[in-house]
């Protein structure tokens, strides 16, 4: 994933660039960027929530 940096001027022209980049995205790209963000933050292993005691 390419990291790209840009300074808008204001709220609505950061806003219409991310809509922009969002647009240009492949659905392969999308993907791996959800990938990419759920690695970052959960790691490599993380537990099955599915499999979670669940307190009584």
């Amino acid at each position: 994933m390419e990291r790209i940096f840009h300074k808008a001027a204001g709220f609505l022209e950061a806003e219409q660039w991310d809509i922009k980049q969002q647009l240009e995205m492949t659905p392969e790209e999308r993907k791996k960027a959800v990938e990419t963000l759920k690695e970052r933050v959960y790691g490599k292993n993380p537990p099955d929530v599915r499999k979670a005691e669940k307190n009584k």
